[in-house]
C-alpha cells in the first residue's frame, strides 16, 4: 500500500503519492522509503509563508474578484506599522457596515513601507495590499471606507497558464524575511481555508491529473523500493466556477 495525500483550495489541487513502510521491510528498504516519502510530504507542505497564503488565496478567489492596494496622504501617514494596522482593521469594520450583513466581505490583507512603488510610492510611503471578493459597486464602496488618502489601485485578479496563485502570494509576501513559518499577512473571519485529505491506496494507483487541468508543477522519483509523484494543477473546470460581477474601471481621485 501507499498513501496518497490531496489538498484541495477552489480550483487549486495538490496531489502526492509515496510508499509506506511494510513490516518485512529490511533497514535499507525502510531508509529508502522514508526518503522517498520525506520528499514528497516536503513538497506536500506550506512551509513558508507564500505557499500557505497561495492556498488561502485559491480557497477564497476567482478571476473577477479584486486585488487592491489603498495608500495613505500626508495628512493620515501612519508613524508605525502597528498604527498602520490599527487604521485598516478600522477600514475593515466601515466596509464590513457598509456591506451589509448579507455580503460580509472576505478579505487577505499586508501592510507594507519598505518597496518603492511608482512615484507615489517613492518615499515609501505606508500602504496596504489587499484582496477581496467582488460585487460590482466595489469601488465607491472602498472610496468611502478609504478615509486616509484618495489612491486606490484596483485590479481584477488574473489566473491562467502565467498568472498564478503563487505569483500573487509571493508578491504579498516579499517585504517577509525568508524563514519558514513567518507570516506577514492576515485575513477575516469568515475566510475559507484549504481541505487536506490522507488516505491508504495500493501500490500500483497512478497519479494523474484530470483532463484539461493546468499544471503549474510536477515531480517525482523511482527508485528500486519504490517511487513517489507529485502534481499541482487548476482543475479542468474551474473556469465554470462560481463568476463576480464586473467591477468599474479604475480612477484615481
Amino acid at each position: 500500500m501507499k498513501t496518497k495525500k490531496i489538498i484541495s483550495a477552489g480550483p487549486l489541487v495538490l496531489e502526492a503519492i509515496y510508499p509506506r513502510g511494510k513490516a518485512q521491510d529490511t533497514p535499507k528498504a525502510r531508509a529508502a522509503k522514508r526518503k522517498l516519502s520525506s520528499e514528497a510530504q516536503q513538497r506536500m507542505n506550506q512551509k513558508y509563508s507564500y505557499q500557505k497564503l497561495e492556498l488561502q488565496l485559491a480557497a477564497n478567489y476567482v478571476p473577477g474578484d479584486l486585488w487592491v492596494t489603498v495608500t495613505y496622504d500626508d495628512e493620515h501617514l501612519p508613524k508605525s506599522r502597528s498604527q498602520a494596522n490599527a487604521n485598516f482593521k478600522y477600514f475593515l469594520r466601515k466596509l464590513r457596515g457598509a456591506r451589509g450583513k448579507k455580503a460580509q466581505p472576505v478579505v487577505h490583507w499586508n501592510t507594507e513601507h519598505k518597496h518603492e512603488h511608482e512615484d507615489y510610492f517613492q518615499h515609501r510611503r505606508w500602504h496596504h495590499h489587499f484582496f477581496i471578493d467582488a460585487t460590482g459597486t466595489d469601488y465607491e464602496l472602498l472610496r468611502s471606507c478609504w478615509i486616509y488618502g484618495g489612491n486606490i489601485e484596483i485590479r481584477r485578479i488574473k489566473i491562467d497558464k502565467d498568472h498564478s496563485y503563487e505569483t500573487l502570494a509571493r508578491y504579498m509576501c516579499k517585504e517577509s524575511r525568508d524563514r519558514p513559518g513567518l507570516r506577514c499577512w492576515s485575513y477575516t473571519r469568515n475566510a475559507k481555508h484549504p481541505e487536506v485529505e490522507t488516505f491508504p491506496v495500493p501500490d500500483d494507483t497512478p497519479l494523474q491529473p484530470p483532463k484539461g487541468a493546468t499544471i503549474y508543477e510536477e515531480a517525482g522519483e523511482r527508485t528500486e523500493f519504490g517511487s513517489f509523484r507529485y502534481v499541482k494543477y487548476l482543475a479542468p473546470n474551474w473556469r465554470k466556477g462560481k463568476r463576480r460581477p464586473p467591477v468599474r474601471r479604475r480612477r484615481r481621485c
